[in-house]
């Protein structure tokens, strides 16, 4: 087996591990683009553990900011991930603006923000779940910019699909992402809720409004799987099921992910297999939508501007880097300050 292969075979396990609703969805993709977005996928999977499963957080972004320079050097680290992942770049002109909006977007999640808005969770959900959506149009060769407009739609919705889901379980991580003004207007403080979370009415409405706006944008994003290939349009259509049951899950739970976490299941997951290959042949003989065409959403437009163009680089938010940079240092004094009193101690 060669190194190549080796990687791979890893990206598959993590992938296999990691997310089972890709590993899936994947399955009915051409080899061409398969290999390839599994490398994405497990290199996307390695930046979100590396920062999520950490204490330190700000410096696991900057360190991972740091692996990123070295694969678009051609150096990648002695890891699978990096060195599939350097591989994808090079094969595939990958803009560099694309995973650095993905690391932003970890950089958000570091810094512990909150968004006000529904605009400003866009904002969000753009740099961590849109940013995959469009390099995954690249490895498809795709780069028209009304495709990659659908593609960031499906994006956005499927990381609201997982917020939703995932309120109550974020709440015990002392994290919230239900726009702080929807708190306001039905009168509730956003740390009394993490403090006690509960699926009240009020914050069973706003997860239903999140899984409204995720089915707009899903039914949005179907118009541009016929602007991809011919053989990468049922893996598409199968994440956008996929993901959307999820949110059909949420919806029969009364709109609770508090006491407990939506799920769906094997047998469910095949269905829309299924029903994603009988989509994507009707694309075929159907003509496209317009809706294809209908303008990207504010928040994601510098995605589709960014793939759009091979060669531009979009520079990175110095306030944001700044700012890590300053939390990673107040990391270090709070563990030496917890060293020091531990030493006193003993």
């Amino acid at each position: 087996m060669t190194c190549y292969e080796t990687d791979m075979e890893a990206c598959r396990e993590a992938i296999r591990h990691g997310s089972l609703s890709f590993h899936m969805a994947s399955r009915l993709l051409p080899a061409s683009v398969r290999d390839p977005s599994l490398a994405l996928y497990a290199f996307c999977r390695l930046a979100d553990d590396a920062v999520d499963l950490q204490q330190q957080k700000a410096a696991a972004v900057l360190r991972l900011q740091d692996r990123l320079d070295r694969i678009y050097d051609g150096r990648p680290d002695n890891a699978a991930a990096d060195r599939a992942f350097a591989r994808v770049v090079e094969d595939f002109d990958m803009p560099r603006a694309l995973p650095d909006a993905l690391l932003e977007g970890l950089a958000w999640d570091a810094m512990g923000r909150r968004y006000e808005t529904l605009s400003e969770l866009f904002d969000y959900s753009a740099r961590v779940a849109s940013a995959v959506g469009v390099m995954m149009c690249v490895l498809m060769r795709v780069r028209d910019p009304n495709a990659l407009a659908r593609a960031c739609d499906l994006g956005v919705a499927m990381q609201l699909t997982n917020i939703a889901r995932d309120i109550g379980e974020d709440a015990l991580e002392g994290r919230i992402y239900l726009p702080l003004e929807w708190l306001d207007e039905a009168g509730l403080n956003p740390d009394q809720f993490l403090d006690n979370p509960k699926a009240t009415k009020a914050i069973r409405q706003m997860t239903r409004r999140l899984v409204m706006q995720a089915n707009r944008l899903y039914m949005r994003s179907e118009a541009g799987v016929a602007g991809l290939p011919v053989s990468s349009r049922p893996g598409i259509y199968a994440a956008r099921f996929i993901y959307a049951g999820i949110g059909g899950q949420v919806q029969r739970s009364g709109y609770d992910s508090i006491s407990s976490r939506a799920r769906t299941s094997r047998p469910q997951k095949l269905g829309w297999l299924a029903v994603s290959a009988a989509r994507a042949a009707m694309t075929v003989v159907m003509p496209k939508s317009a809706v294809l065409y209908a303008r990207s959403l504010p928040e994601t437009m510098f995605l589709v501007n960014a793939a759009g163009r091979e060669n531009e680089r979009r520079s990175r938010s110095d306030a944001i880097f700044e700012a890590l940079s300053q939390a990673a240092q107040r990391e270090r004094d709070q563990q030496n300050a917890l060293n020091g009193a531990q030493g006193r101690l003993t």
